[in-house]
């Protein structure tokens, strides 16, 4: 990609109305554009950001042995009447078309995938199985802010899986689990995994992965050495209180819940129907569960936890570049002109086996070079200029290092792999 082509501009100041890192940020480096409150464009450089969450995340599933579909948006009334969800979902955006039938916009999809498991005939031979999503989910939402953290219409990753009995399901529960450790940690973000209350769901406890950071606005009591993680709000113990297992003091830490696991048990499928033939023929609601991780808000939380005074900071899957590349002008116009001859060169054979932002601007300072590759956050940047063409060298330096080091033009292809 060449930076001269690219759609979004940088923006030196930060909205005046975002106080969030990730919303700063992200709008400055040309990521993402607020159409309102709760609702942001995702911009060339931010939907490829997007899309490596994405992939990451269909990845693991399908090691899990998760299977891909896609639901509507748009709900019928009679779905969530049937389990009385019409009226105590607060957050629940209801509309009416031109022929008067009322409708919502899915902040959820429980109703949904029961109504079309309960469509089909199934032997306890078939289950387990799981299904899920990546689409947009709409919420009205009464304190939307913070950027990406928290929206009105945002893109939400929901597994749902169906079973014969809780053994099954708490086993697979326990496998998403991994499976989700290993998203965040290719994502670049430490969680803890708290427990938390199981809502209107379930009695059962459910499991929150949090993000530590000061911009959450969660609060989860932990011990340091793994053995105690709730949120507070039903903590049983308060922080510089003694853990039971090891002794040390609980601490608490402001956190981002990134992802939850929730046991359905039987509450949707007795209410809708959705029943299995066991092996003495007959017929049992299935066991669920559903598990979620919103897209966005993982994008939200790297740049809250992965960022200095310049930018972002992106971790190696994410950044939207693995490379960029900067080629300074001389105030000599030849030299000037072998300096873009060689990047060009560079630009063509790095591209081979890495993504690669050019910036082959021409009257832009390298201070504005500089302060903006930083404040897009790529994980290598590599610069060419009138001093390093001189020794056949290249500066290369990884946005979350400090210091810069010469390399031979030459060698350079190594770093695609770093």
């Amino acid at each position: 990609m060449f930076q001269s082509q690219l759609f979004a501009k940088i923006k030196k100041e930060a909205p005046k109305d975002e106080p969030s890192v990730n919303a700063r940020f992200l709008t400055r480096g040309g990521y993402v554009d607020k159409l309102m409150s709760g609702a942001y464009s995702f911009l060339p450089l931010g939907f490829i950001v997007l899309k490596k969450i994405e992939n990451i995340i269909r990845e693991e599933m399908r090691k899990i042995g998760g299977q891909e579909i896609l639901m509507p948006a748009l709900h019928p009334k009679e779905l969530w009447m049937e389990t009385g969800r019409w009226e105590s979902v607060d957050d629940l955006y209801k509309l009416k078309d031109r022929q008067s039938r009322e409708l919502a916009l899915g902040p959820t999809h429980e109703e949904v995938i029961t109504d079309i498991i309960r469509k089909h005939s199934f032997s306890y031979k078939d289950l387990p199985f799981a299904l899920y999503q990546i689409q947009t989910k709409f919420r009205d939402e009464l304190r939307s802010k913070s950027g990406l953290l928290r929206g009105r219409e945002f893109i939400m990753k929901d597994l749902y899986s169906f079973h014969t009995g809780e053994e099954d399901r708490k086993k697979y529960y326990e496998t998403v689990k991994k499976a989700y450790l290993k998203i965040f940690k290719r994502c670049g973000l430490p969680v803890l995994v708290a427990e938390a209350s199981g809502g209107v769901f379930s009695k059962e406890v459910s499991h929150e992965f949090q993000v530590p950071t000061d911009a959450g606005e969660d609060v989860v009591v932990f011990c340091q050495n793994g053995h105690y993680s709730k949120n507070i709000e039903i903590a049983d113990k308060k922080s510089g209180e003694n853990c039971s297992s090891c002794g040390i003091a609980l601490k608490e830490v402001k956190s981002i819940e990134a992802g939850n696991i929730f046991t359905l048990g039987t509450k949707f499928s007795a209410q809708m129907k959705a029943n299995f033939t066991d092996e003495n023929g007959n017929e049992k609601p299935m066991i669920m569960g559903c598990y979620g991780i919103g897209l966005g808000r993982i994008m939200g939380s790297v740049v809250e936890v992965h960022n200095d005074e310049k930018g972002i900071i992106w971790p190696k899957e994410l950044a939207p570049f693995h490379i960029h590349l900067i080629a300074l002008e001389s105030k000599d116009k030849k030299t000037s002109k072998k300096i873009f001859a060689e990047a060009g060169k560079i630009y063509k054979k790095l591209s081979e086996s890495a993504s690669v932002l050019y910036d082959d601007r021409n009257g832009v300072s390298a201070g504005q070079k500089f302060a903006e590759a930083d404040l897009i956050g790529s994980y290598w940047r590599v610069v060419i200029s009138e001093k390093t063409m001189a020794q056949r060298k290249v500066e290369i330096k990884k946005r979350s290092d400090r210091t810069a080091k010469m390399v031979g033009i030459k060698g350079l292809e190594k770093i695609s792999n770093l």
